[in-house]
């Protein structure tokens, strides 16, 4: 039976992806060696990440003016790696609190600068992004979680700020266009929509990039370090690297992110017209701040969400049980997800809801 993995991450990847990719371990470009062999200073890899660049740059929209960085330690080393680099002691930063991982965010970068958290959600479980703040007077950046994996949230309208946006866009990158100019930082785990664990894209634009600061960093959190040695002052992940170059390939063939955000939205409208429509369900974010990456929903008999997981994993469907600070369902329908497997789902819950009845 087929299996549909609504798993929050490490995430499916595109099928012609894992083919290309499962080929090359045995044998890259019939070199006769493995990818996980060849050289990071040969030439062969060098071409890889060249063209991971271009792609990022070409994908988003990005100039002369960015650059595209692979660092280690997902998005949670950059949660302080981004504040060392950008904060001097003393600096202001502004952030909004809109769920677990921007919480860590504003813990991991308190060290480093005067942390201004001017919005959250947390009181309601961070069930809708706040709106109307400002950000605190003085910052050098605000920083905005795109979209939360755990809660079902995402920021649909990004705000027009006299401030450059730093963002962890960890699980909704590549996923719909955005305004890059608002951007002077962004930072992304790779393994929702990108490619997998193990690598983590960072995205900054030269003007960020201080030569200023009033503290020592080591060489392995400086940016600088990354930028004159072109990601490769030691050996980098080079398999998640070559994966998620193939994956921006893929992206890239389906009409780039604009492609990938009419599929998203379809997928999403779909799982979410039953969730609103079947008696037996309903979601657990405010409508205006749904994501379209991660859909977490409830039964509204708690006792019905064994059976209906029995049923769900009966049809093929695995892995998108609710995290526990939510409870029910979390389906994560990212990029690589077809819409065939969200039917899957959606046509299990309209069973469950005849045979409940």
């Amino acid at each position: 039976m087929k299996k549909h993995n609504f798993n929050p991450g490490p995430s499916i990847l595109p099928a012609s992806v894992l083919q290309e990719a499962a080929q090359a371990i045995i044998d890259y470009q019939g070199k006769g060696l493995s990818i996980l062999e060849i050289s990071h200073r040969g030439f062969e890899f060098t071409a890889i990440i060249e063209e991971a660049i271009a792609l990022t740059k070409e994908l988003l929209g990005l100039g002369d003016d960015h650059h595209v960085l692979f660092t280690t330690g997902g998005a949670s080393t950059q949660f302080y790696m981004m504040a060392m680099n950008l904060l001097n002691k003393g600096d202001i930063a502004s952030y909004t609190d809109t769920g677990t991982w921007a919480n860590k965010a504003i813990k991991e970068a308190k060290p480093y600068g005067d942390i201004k958290v001017v919005a959250s959600s947390k009181d309601a479980n961070y069930n809708f992004i706040p709106k109307n703040w400002t950000p605190a007077p003085g910052s050098r950046f605000m920083h905005l979680t795109s979209n939360n994996t755990i809660f079902g949230t995402q920021i649909q309208e990004w705000p027009d700020l006299d401030i450059p946006i730093v963002s962890d866009m960890s699980s909704d990158i590549f996923s719909k266009p955005i305004a890059v100019e608002k951007f002077g930082l962004i930072y992304a785990g790779a393994q929702k929509n990108i490619g997998p664990s193990g690598v983590t894209m960072v995205i900054i634009r030269k003007d960020m990039v201080r030569t200023d600061l009033d503290h020592y960093l080591p060489p392995m959190v400086d940016y600088k370090t990354y930028i004159a040695e072109n990601s490769l002052y030691n050996t980098p992940p080079v398999f998640p690297i070559y994966v998620s170059m193939l994956t921006l390939r893929w992206i890239k063939a389906k009409g780039g992110l604009k492609g990938m955000q009419s599929i998203n939205e379809k997928k999403a409208a779909l799982l979410y017209d039953e969730i609103d429509s079947n008696p037996l369900f309903k979601g657990t974010v405010a409508r205006e701040d749904r994501s379209l990456m991660n859909v977490c929903f409830v039964c509204e008999n708690p006792d019905h969400e064994a059976e209906f997981e029995v049923d769900a994993k009966k049809a093929g469907c695995v892995n998108f049980k609710g995290h526990r600070s939510v409870g029910g369902f979390r389906a994560s329908i990212y990029n690589a997800m077809p819409i065939e497997s969200v039917q899957v789902l959606v046509d299990t819950m309209k069973e469950f809801s005849k045979r409940k009845g």
